[in-house]
């Protein structure tokens, strides 16, 4: 009850800067003046980059926003409109993380028919991450019930955060959660997902050929689409598991790992295969990144941009029950280096045959920061030959498209939800620029840099206190 308390206070806190500050009145009302209203705003002098597929920029312009949608662009300014200068800067849609796993409630300890989570985590904080990068929509790819009360949370405005696409994770062998071994057992979990309201299927490496087969085609059937791993099953015969019904592959390297000498002419199959399947790809690009510096030493962990900010929990888990890091092993850490190599080669390659590529980091694996590691994974995409304009694609307009919500965010244009954000310099012409962010509009409501950045300080304030408190080997003996 107190720590209900305590986070009613934060959300109420929160909610008072946001209407405290930011922004003027065409009239020039004070930023102060509380009884402005939040859901119309002018955002004016900016040049749009707007993701089309012409993507044509709109210099010096004007643009609308109320009721949480883009109103209008170029076409006169509403007078209770809400001012925000945009002059010399640069307006982008907001990013799209296709890969990430939620930071949610849970139980660690022992479960009994009335037991609830035995570890709390405060949404808004969780959430935050996602803001100050810019970062409005995410898909979770093993998505719990917790999730979904989440996205209920941001969806009532009690929580500012990103729009969530959620899918569930169906497994082969043993282990916990939805584990599926015969084809009638797969085709009944995705009906059970689709029940619980999933719109996703994420399918595992454990999985047996004929049981992924019959999740893929049933989840045609429900009307969801596949993304995941290729499963092991399939390592003599990729060309099997490349269906059209399996809509995306979500790491580079589960191709790698069906490649005995990295080659091209292994490249060139894959090119082959996916596009004639139509199997988009996710790279994930920044997740062996991590892994290998992980490999070398934990000292990288620290120097992350953003460690400060996650739970303490989790800084725990990543420095000192870190799975990643089992000492100086010169043969895997070439390996892995060797696998970056491939993973680029692949992703240039894909991406020159024209395979559609969406951005993905595996945020909340250890090293892979919620919301900052999208940045690093954009600057990866170029490393690997993309442009900065067809990074800046995988991370906006394709990935609302493979979502199927295309009509309503991925570019800007009228009528669509205002996810966008405010840079101060032009991504186009360096891709780290997608990090100079002046505020964000999340489903149209404005976040400055400086609430982010009061935001973050407290944030961080309140981790270093608890330091010492949360130790991941002691996790099941957290009781509340």
């Amino acid at each position: 009850m107190f720590q209900q308390k305590i986070r009613i206070i934060i959300s109420i806190f929160y909610l008072l800067i946001l209407i405290s500050g930011c922004v003027k009145t065409k009239k020039d009302v004070q930023s102060t003046n509380a009884s402005a209203k939040l859901d119309l705003y002018a955002l004016t002098g900016v040049n749009i980059i707007p993701m089309t597929s012409g993507n044509e920029i709109i210099t010096g312009a004007t643009v609308v926003i109320r009721n949480h949608k883009i109103e209008s662009i170029n076409q006169p300014v509403p007078d209770s409109a809400q001012i925000i200068d945009g002059k010399g800067k640069w307006l982008i849609p907001g990013l799209i993380d296709m890969h990430v796993h939620g930071f949610a409630d849970i139980n660690f300890g022992e479960s009994y028919p009335t037991q609830g989570a035995t570890f709390f985590v405060n949404d808004q904080d969780a959430m935050l991450l996602y803001v100050v990068n810019g970062i409005t929509t995410i898909f979770d790819l093993n998505a719990r019930v917790e999730n979904f009360a989440q996205r209920n949370e941001i969806a009532e405005g009690n929580v500012i955060g990103p729009r969530m696409a959620l899918a569930a994770l169906i497994n082969g062998g043993e282990g916990d959660g939805r584990i599926a071994n015969t084809p009638e057992d797969g085709r009944q979990s995705v009906r059970m997902a689709k029940a619980e309201g999933y719109d996703f299927i994420k399918v595992y490496s454990q999985l047996n050929k004929e049981t992924f087969l019959a999740i893929a085609e049933e989840a045609v059937k429900q009307g969801m689409k596949v993304v995941g791993h290729i499963p092991n099953d399939f390592s003599d015969s990729i060309e099997k598991a490349l269906v059209p019904n399996f809509g995306m592959v979500a790491h580079a390297e589960e191709f790698a790992k069906q490649s005995n000498n990295f080659s091209n002419k292994d490249i060139q199959l894959f090119v082959q295969l996916a596009k004639r399947s139509g199997t988009w790809l996710t790279p994930t690009l920044i997740t062996i990144e991590r892994i290998t510096d992980q490999a070398e030493s934990l000292d990288s962990i620290k120097k992350l941009k953003g460690f400060s900010y996650i739970h303490p929990l989790m800084q725990d888990k990543w420095l000192h029950s870190n799975n990643y890091n089992k000492g100086a092993d010169n043969k895997r850490i070439a390996h892995l280096k060797d696998l970056i190599n491939f993973n680029n080669q692949l992703v240039k390659a894909f991406q020159d045959a024209g395979i559609p590529l969406v951005a993905g980091t595996d945020a909340g694996c250890s090293g892979v920061i919620w919301g900052f590691a999208l940045h690093d994974e954009l600057e990866l995409l170029v490393k690997a030959g993309l442009s900065p304009e067809e990074a800046l694609i995988s991370a906006t307009r394709l990935p609302s498209q493979w979502l199927g919500i295309e009509d309503k965010i991925g570019t800007i244009e009228v009528g669509k939800f205002a996810d966008l954000i405010l840079l101060d310099a032009n991504p186009l012409e360096d891709i780290k620029n997608t990090q100079k962010i002046r505020g964000a509009f999340f489903n149209g409501r404005w976040i400055s840099r400086e609430v982010m950045d009061e935001m973050l300080s407290d944030l961080e304030t309140r981790n270093a206190q608890n330091i010492g408190k949360f130790e991941w080997k002691k996790r099941k003996m957290l009781d509340n």
